[in-house]
Protein backbone atom coordinates (compact mmCIF):
# COMPACT_ATOMS: atom_id res chain seq x y z
CA UNK A 1 0.00 0.00 0.00
CA UNK A 2 2.79 2.31 0.67
CA UNK A 3 4.21 1.73 -2.72
CA UNK A 4 1.62 2.73 -4.32
CA UNK A 5 0.66 5.75 -3.03
CA UNK A 6 4.35 6.36 -3.60
CA UNK A 7 3.94 5.96 -6.90
CA UNK A 8 1.07 7.68 -6.82
CA UNK A 9 2.61 10.74 -5.61
CA UNK A 10 5.52 10.79 -8.19
CA UNK A 11 2.67 10.09 -11.09
CA UNK A 12 1.17 13.28 -10.32
CA UNK A 13 4.26 14.93 -9.97
CA UNK A 14 5.28 14.00 -13.16
CA UNK A 15 1.40 14.83 -14.69
CA UNK A 16 2.15 18.53 -12.63
CA UNK A 17 5.32 19.09 -14.55
CA UNK A 18 4.31 18.10 -17.83
CA UNK A 19 1.07 20.51 -17.47
CA UNK A 20 3.43 23.35 -15.94
CA UNK A 21 5.24 23.20 -19.32
CA UNK A 22 2.40 24.46 -21.01
CA UNK A 23 2.65 28.35 -21.62
CA UNK A 24 -0.53 30.50 -21.59
CA UNK A 25 -0.02 33.10 -24.05
CA UNK A 26 -1.54 34.99 -27.21
CA UNK A 27 -1.12 35.15 -30.49
CA UNK A 28 -0.14 38.80 -30.63
CA UNK A 29 2.67 38.21 -27.77
CA UNK A 30 4.29 35.24 -30.19
CA UNK A 31 4.43 37.23 -33.31
CA UNK A 32 5.89 39.88 -31.51
CA UNK A 33 8.79 37.73 -30.68
CA UNK A 34 8.39 34.27 -31.84
CA UNK A 35 11.62 33.28 -31.81
CA UNK A 36 11.33 32.95 -27.40
CA UNK A 37 8.83 30.60 -28.11
CA UNK A 38 10.40 28.25 -30.74
CA UNK A 39 10.12 24.43 -29.75
CA UNK A 40 7.49 25.31 -26.42
CA UNK A 41 4.15 23.67 -25.65
CA UNK A 42 1.48 26.51 -26.14
CA UNK A 43 -1.75 27.16 -25.03
CA UNK A 44 -3.51 30.06 -27.43
CA UNK A 45 -7.14 31.38 -27.62
CA UNK A 46 -8.12 32.95 -30.80
CA UNK A 47 -9.81 32.74 -34.67
CA UNK A 48 -8.84 30.44 -37.09
CA UNK A 49 -9.29 30.72 -40.94
CA UNK A 50 -9.10 28.51 -43.34
CA UNK A 51 -8.72 30.21 -46.76
CA UNK A 52 -6.86 30.06 -50.54
CA UNK A 53 -3.57 29.90 -49.36
CA UNK A 54 -4.05 30.60 -45.53
CA UNK A 55 -4.39 28.36 -42.35
CA UNK A 56 -3.47 30.46 -39.68
CA UNK A 57 -5.29 31.60 -35.78
CA UNK A 58 -5.25 35.23 -35.04
CA UNK A 59 -5.80 37.21 -32.67
CA UNK A 60 -9.59 39.10 -32.10
CA UNK A 61 -7.96 42.41 -32.84
CA UNK A 62 -4.84 43.08 -34.95
CA UNK A 63 -1.48 42.91 -33.33
CA UNK A 64 -0.05 46.10 -35.38
CA UNK A 65 2.77 43.44 -37.29
CA UNK A 66 3.09 42.86 -40.62
CA UNK A 67 2.34 38.91 -40.07
CA UNK A 68 -0.02 38.93 -37.32
CA UNK A 69 -1.40 35.34 -38.06
CA UNK A 70 0.49 31.67 -36.65
CA UNK A 71 0.41 29.12 -39.28
CA UNK A 72 -1.52 26.55 -38.41
CA UNK A 73 -0.07 22.88 -39.18
CA UNK A 74 -1.19 18.76 -38.00
CA UNK A 75 0.91 16.17 -36.93
CA UNK A 76 2.67 14.50 -40.39
CA UNK A 77 -0.13 11.22 -40.81
CA UNK A 78 -3.28 13.19 -39.38
CA UNK A 79 -5.21 13.11 -42.40
CA UNK A 80 -7.29 16.18 -41.69
CA UNK A 81 -9.55 17.78 -43.98
CA UNK A 82 -9.03 21.63 -43.01
CA UNK A 83 -6.43 23.72 -44.67
CA UNK A 84 -5.54 26.27 -46.89
CA UNK A 85 -6.58 25.01 -50.79
CA UNK A 86 -2.90 25.71 -51.67
CA UNK A 87 0.28 26.82 -51.11
CA UNK A 88 3.80 27.63 -52.51
CA UNK A 89 6.63 25.40 -50.21
CA UNK A 90 10.20 26.20 -50.39
CA UNK A 91 12.55 23.48 -49.74
CA UNK A 92 16.58 23.60 -50.72
CA UNK A 93 16.76 21.23 -53.94
CA UNK A 94 19.47 18.02 -54.21
CA UNK A 95 21.95 21.11 -55.37
CA UNK A 96 21.38 23.42 -52.70
CA UNK A 97 24.24 25.35 -52.05
CA UNK A 98 23.34 27.89 -48.67
CA UNK A 99 23.77 26.99 -45.19
CA UNK A 100 20.89 24.88 -44.13
CA UNK A 101 20.72 22.09 -41.31
CA UNK A 102 17.27 20.97 -40.83
CA UNK A 103 16.42 21.66 -37.14
CA UNK A 104 15.32 18.86 -34.70
CA UNK A 105 11.49 19.22 -33.64
CA UNK A 106 10.37 17.33 -30.75
CA UNK A 107 7.05 15.32 -32.61
CA UNK A 108 3.87 16.06 -30.95
CA UNK A 109 0.60 13.74 -30.80
CA UNK A 110 -2.95 15.44 -31.95
CA UNK A 111 -6.41 14.30 -29.98
CA UNK A 112 -8.47 13.52 -32.24
CA UNK A 113 -11.40 13.41 -30.05
CA UNK A 114 -15.03 15.19 -30.76
CA UNK A 115 -13.99 18.96 -30.45
CA UNK A 116 -10.97 18.69 -33.22
CA UNK A 117 -13.57 16.62 -35.73
CA UNK A 118 -15.95 19.69 -35.24
CA UNK A 119 -12.87 21.99 -35.91
CA UNK A 120 -11.73 20.23 -38.73
CA UNK A 121 -15.50 19.65 -40.15
CA UNK A 122 -16.65 23.30 -39.76
CA UNK A 123 -13.07 24.96 -41.81
CA UNK A 124 -13.32 22.18 -44.46
CA UNK A 125 -16.88 22.92 -45.20
CA UNK A 126 -16.98 24.72 -48.88
CA UNK A 127 -19.29 27.57 -49.42
CA UNK A 128 -20.95 26.40 -52.50
CA UNK A 129 -24.57 28.43 -52.05
CA UNK A 130 -23.07 30.76 -54.26
CA UNK A 131 -23.21 30.51 -58.47
CA UNK A 132 -20.13 32.23 -58.58
CA UNK A 133 -15.93 31.43 -58.57
CA UNK A 134 -15.16 31.99 -54.76
CA UNK A 135 -11.72 31.06 -54.73
CA UNK A 136 -10.55 28.82 -51.49
CA UNK A 137 -14.03 29.64 -49.90
CA UNK A 138 -14.92 28.09 -46.30
CA UNK A 139 -18.13 28.41 -45.29
CA UNK A 140 -16.98 29.37 -41.40
CA UNK A 141 -14.16 30.68 -39.25
CA UNK A 142 -13.62 28.93 -36.08
CA UNK A 143 -13.07 30.37 -32.53
CA UNK A 144 -11.04 27.78 -30.24
CA UNK A 145 -9.09 27.19 -27.37
CA UNK A 146 -5.41 25.61 -29.31
CA UNK A 147 -2.28 23.48 -27.57
CA UNK A 148 0.42 22.89 -29.90
CA UNK A 149 3.96 23.19 -30.06
CA UNK A 150 5.21 26.25 -31.22
CA UNK A 151 8.38 26.62 -34.22
CA UNK A 152 9.07 30.31 -34.29
CA UNK A 153 12.08 31.74 -36.06
CA UNK A 154 13.70 35.50 -35.51
CA UNK A 155 12.64 36.81 -39.16
CA UNK A 156 10.48 34.59 -42.21
CA UNK A 157 12.57 36.46 -44.71
CA UNK A 158 14.19 34.59 -47.09
CA UNK A 159 18.12 35.17 -46.80
CA UNK A 160 19.61 36.07 -50.65
CA UNK A 161 23.29 37.04 -51.54
CA UNK A 162 24.33 40.16 -53.15
CA UNK A 163 23.11 38.59 -56.33
CA UNK A 164 20.00 38.24 -55.64
CA UNK A 165 20.04 33.88 -55.49
CA UNK A 166 18.07 32.33 -52.16
CA UNK A 167 21.23 30.74 -50.10
CA UNK A 168 18.45 30.19 -46.96
CA UNK A 169 15.52 29.85 -45.86
CA UNK A 170 12.42 32.03 -43.87
CA UNK A 171 9.21 30.23 -41.51
CA UNK A 172 6.90 28.12 -42.50
CA UNK A 173 2.97 28.14 -44.23
CA UNK A 174 2.70 29.38 -47.80
CA UNK A 175 5.93 30.84 -49.22
CA UNK A 176 7.53 29.93 -45.86
CA UNK A 177 6.73 33.13 -44.82
CA UNK A 178 4.94 32.78 -41.63
CA UNK A 179 7.82 33.36 -38.66
CA UNK A 180 5.74 31.36 -35.91
CA UNK A 181 4.07 27.80 -36.85
CA UNK A 182 1.63 25.90 -34.39
CA UNK A 183 1.99 22.08 -34.63
CA UNK A 184 -1.75 20.69 -33.14
CA UNK A 185 -1.74 18.83 -29.93
CA UNK A 186 -5.13 19.59 -29.15
CA UNK A 187 -8.23 21.67 -29.36
CA UNK A 188 -11.13 22.44 -26.99
CA UNK A 189 -13.82 24.79 -26.69
CA UNK A 190 -14.31 24.99 -30.38
CA UNK A 191 -17.44 27.68 -31.49
CA UNK A 192 -18.11 28.60 -35.29
CA UNK A 193 -18.62 31.59 -36.94
CA UNK A 194 -20.16 31.55 -40.29
CA UNK A 195 -18.78 33.83 -43.15
CA UNK A 196 -20.80 36.33 -44.31
CA UNK A 197 -21.10 35.42 -48.17
CA UNK A 198 -24.84 36.83 -48.32
CA UNK A 199 -23.84 39.44 -50.92
CA UNK A 200 -22.56 37.34 -53.40
CA UNK A 201 -24.92 34.48 -52.92
CA UNK A 202 -27.37 37.24 -54.44
CA UNK A 203 -25.28 36.70 -57.48
CA UNK A 204 -26.84 33.49 -57.68
CA UNK A 205 -30.30 35.62 -59.22
CA UNK A 206 -28.25 35.93 -62.34
CA UNK A 207 -27.44 33.28 -65.01
CA UNK A 208 -24.04 34.45 -66.02
CA UNK A 209 -23.04 33.49 -62.33
CA UNK A 210 -22.39 30.18 -63.12
CA UNK A 211 -19.11 28.24 -63.87
CA UNK A 212 -18.91 26.37 -67.13
CA UNK A 213 -18.42 22.54 -66.91
CA UNK A 214 -14.49 21.58 -67.50
CA UNK A 215 -14.26 19.77 -70.57
CA UNK A 216 -12.98 16.05 -70.39
CA UNK A 217 -9.39 15.82 -70.10
CA UNK A 218 -9.25 19.25 -68.39
CA UNK A 219 -5.84 20.82 -68.59
CA UNK A 220 -5.69 23.31 -65.64
CA UNK A 221 -2.05 24.55 -66.69
CA UNK A 222 -3.31 24.92 -70.49
CA UNK A 223 -6.60 26.66 -69.55
CA UNK A 224 -4.59 28.86 -67.81
CA UNK A 225 -2.85 29.77 -71.02
CA UNK A 226 -5.78 30.37 -72.80
CA UNK A 227 -7.41 32.63 -70.38
CA UNK A 228 -4.41 34.80 -70.65
CA UNK A 229 -4.76 35.39 -74.39
CA UNK A 230 -7.45 38.35 -73.95
CA UNK A 231 -4.22 40.33 -72.16
CA UNK A 232 -1.39 40.20 -74.73
CA UNK A 233 0.47 42.69 -75.28
CA UNK A 234 -0.46 44.54 -71.79
CA UNK A 235 1.58 45.08 -69.02
CA UNK A 236 -0.39 42.55 -67.19
CA UNK A 237 -0.49 40.13 -70.19
CA UNK A 238 3.35 39.96 -69.93
CA UNK A 239 3.48 39.41 -66.21
CA UNK A 240 0.69 36.56 -66.31
CA UNK A 241 2.46 34.64 -69.70
CA UNK A 242 5.54 34.75 -66.76
CA UNK A 243 3.19 33.40 -64.18
CA UNK A 244 1.74 30.55 -66.08
CA UNK A 245 5.07 29.44 -68.13
CA UNK A 246 6.21 28.46 -64.82
CA UNK A 247 3.94 25.65 -64.85
CA UNK A 248 4.09 25.00 -68.19
CA UNK A 249 8.12 24.27 -68.40
CA UNK A 250 7.43 22.42 -65.45
CA UNK A 251 8.84 19.77 -67.30
CA UNK A 252 12.08 20.83 -68.05
CA UNK A 253 13.29 20.42 -64.11
CA UNK A 254 12.88 24.04 -63.49
CA UNK A 255 12.62 23.48 -60.01
CA UNK A 256 8.98 24.26 -59.90
CA UNK A 257 5.73 21.52 -59.72
CA UNK A 258 2.51 21.14 -58.77
CA UNK A 259 2.09 18.57 -56.18
CA UNK A 260 -2.05 17.09 -55.46
CA UNK A 261 -1.43 16.54 -51.60
CA UNK A 262 -2.71 17.68 -48.65
CA UNK A 263 -1.84 21.19 -47.43
CA UNK A 264 -1.98 21.05 -43.59
CA UNK A 265 0.39 18.43 -42.35
CA UNK A 266 3.97 19.83 -40.90
CA UNK A 267 6.15 16.87 -42.54
CA UNK A 268 10.27 17.22 -41.40
CA UNK A 269 11.11 16.01 -45.06
CA UNK A 270 9.96 19.52 -45.81
CA UNK A 271 13.31 21.03 -43.91
CA UNK A 272 15.60 18.90 -45.62
CA UNK A 273 17.20 18.49 -49.14
CA UNK A 274 14.66 17.64 -51.32
CA UNK A 275 15.91 14.41 -54.11
CA UNK A 276 16.02 17.08 -57.17
CA UNK A 277 17.87 19.48 -58.70
CA UNK A 278 16.83 23.10 -59.35
CA UNK A 279 18.80 25.41 -62.04
CA UNK A 280 18.87 28.34 -58.55
CA UNK A 281 18.82 25.13 -55.86
CA UNK A 282 15.71 25.85 -54.95
CA UNK A 283 12.25 23.61 -55.02
CA UNK A 284 9.35 25.24 -55.05
CA UNK A 285 6.66 22.86 -54.64
CA UNK A 286 3.10 24.16 -55.45
CA UNK A 287 1.01 22.31 -53.07
CA UNK A 288 -2.98 21.76 -54.11
CA UNK A 289 -5.86 20.15 -52.23
CA UNK A 290 -8.24 19.41 -55.07
CA UNK A 291 -11.23 18.97 -52.93
CA UNK A 292 -10.91 22.55 -52.61
CA UNK A 293 -9.84 23.63 -55.79
CA UNK A 294 -10.82 21.42 -59.20
CA UNK A 295 -11.90 22.78 -63.28
CA UNK A 296 -11.80 26.21 -64.17
CA UNK A 297 -11.57 27.57 -60.10
CA UNK A 298 -7.83 25.69 -60.06
CA UNK A 299 -6.43 27.79 -63.38
CA UNK A 300 -7.64 30.63 -62.04
CA UNK A 301 -5.53 29.43 -58.73
CA UNK A 302 -2.31 28.21 -60.83
CA UNK A 303 -1.86 32.07 -62.16
CA UNK A 304 -1.79 32.93 -58.35
CA UNK A 305 0.60 30.46 -57.77
CA UNK A 306 2.59 31.33 -60.44
CA UNK A 307 2.70 34.85 -59.37
CA UNK A 308 3.80 33.73 -55.85
CA UNK A 309 6.87 31.53 -57.93
CA UNK A 310 8.13 34.43 -60.15
CA UNK A 311 7.97 37.04 -57.30
CA UNK A 312 10.31 34.74 -55.08
CA UNK A 313 12.61 33.58 -57.91
CA UNK A 314 12.81 36.58 -59.60
CA UNK A 315 11.67 39.59 -57.65
CA UNK A 316 11.78 42.59 -58.83
CA UNK A 317 15.06 45.12 -57.70
CA UNK A 318 13.91 46.62 -54.60
CA UNK A 319 11.40 44.22 -53.56
CA UNK A 320 13.64 41.41 -52.97
CA UNK A 321 11.87 41.85 -48.71
CA UNK A 322 8.50 42.45 -50.01
CA UNK A 323 6.08 41.79 -46.96
CA UNK A 324 3.74 39.42 -47.38
CA UNK A 325 1.13 41.77 -47.70
CA UNK A 326 2.43 42.71 -51.22
CA UNK A 327 3.34 39.32 -52.58
CA UNK A 328 -0.17 38.58 -51.66
CA UNK A 329 -1.63 41.87 -53.71
CA UNK A 330 0.33 41.15 -56.27
CA UNK A 331 -0.93 37.46 -57.04
CA UNK A 332 -5.08 38.68 -56.45
CA UNK A 333 -3.78 41.47 -59.02
CA UNK A 334 -3.01 38.89 -61.75
CA UNK A 335 -5.64 36.85 -60.96
CA UNK A 336 -8.17 39.04 -61.00
CA UNK A 337 -7.24 40.41 -64.06
CA UNK A 338 -7.38 37.11 -65.51
CA UNK A 339 -10.55 36.79 -64.38
CA UNK A 340 -11.95 40.31 -65.80
CA UNK A 341 -10.70 40.18 -69.07
CA UNK A 342 -11.52 36.17 -69.89
CA UNK A 343 -14.92 37.02 -69.68
CA UNK A 344 -15.26 35.66 -66.16
CA UNK A 345 -18.34 37.81 -64.79
CA UNK A 346 -18.01 37.29 -61.18
CA UNK A 347 -14.42 36.68 -58.86
CA UNK A 348 -14.93 36.13 -54.95
CA UNK A 349 -12.28 35.95 -52.20
CA UNK A 350 -12.49 33.76 -48.69
CA UNK A 351 -14.48 36.04 -46.36
CA UNK A 352 -16.99 37.02 -48.71
CA UNK A 353 -14.90 39.85 -50.40
CA UNK A 354 -15.77 40.74 -54.04
CA UNK A 355 -12.93 41.15 -55.80
CA UNK A 356 -14.67 41.36 -59.45
CA UNK A 357 -18.39 41.66 -60.60
CA UNK A 358 -18.83 42.71 -64.45
CA UNK A 359 -21.95 44.79 -63.12
CA UNK A 360 -19.36 47.46 -61.67
CA UNK A 361 -19.56 51.01 -63.55
CA UNK A 362 -16.37 50.94 -65.53
CA UNK A 363 -14.84 54.04 -63.46
CA UNK A 364 -15.48 52.55 -60.46
CA UNK A 365 -13.61 49.16 -61.13
CA UNK A 366 -10.39 49.78 -59.71
CA UNK A 367 -10.94 51.72 -56.89
CA UNK A 368 -13.52 48.66 -55.71
CA UNK A 369 -10.80 45.93 -56.64
CA UNK A 370 -8.31 47.86 -54.73
CA UNK A 371 -10.37 48.29 -51.63
CA UNK A 372 -11.57 44.87 -51.94
CA UNK A 373 -7.91 43.35 -51.30
CA UNK A 374 -7.17 45.80 -48.68
CA UNK A 375 -9.90 44.68 -46.85
CA UNK A 376 -9.17 40.91 -47.29
CA UNK A 377 -5.64 41.57 -46.52
CA UNK A 378 -6.14 43.03 -43.59
CA UNK A 379 -9.31 41.74 -41.95
CA UNK A 380 -9.44 38.00 -43.07
CA UNK A 381 -5.66 37.24 -43.91
CA UNK A 382 -3.90 39.63 -41.30
CA UNK A 383 -1.63 41.00 -43.16
CA UNK A 384 -0.62 44.57 -43.22
CA UNK A 385 2.38 46.88 -44.95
Amino acid sequence: MKRFFVFALLACAGACGALAQTVDTTVCAIVKNPKSFDGKIVRIKGTVVAGLDEFIVKDSSPCGYPVDGIWISYPQGTKGKAGAAMIVQLQPAHNFMGTDTPPARTPVTLEKNKDFKDFDNMLSQPHSKGLDMCLGCVRYMVNATLVGRLDGVESASLKRDKDGKIIGFGGFGNMNAYPARLVLQSVSEVTGKEEDYSKIDALQKDPNATIPTPPGGFDPVDAAQKSTLRLAGSPAGTQVAKDVEVFAKSNEHNGVSIIYAATNEAAPKDEEHGAKDSPDGVLFNCIVNQNRLLGFPLSRAIIHLGQHVVDLRNPVAGNEDAPLYIQEYNAWSMTVAVAAFSGQKFLTMPGGYSLWNYQWPAGDRNATMDQAMKDFLANEAALSR
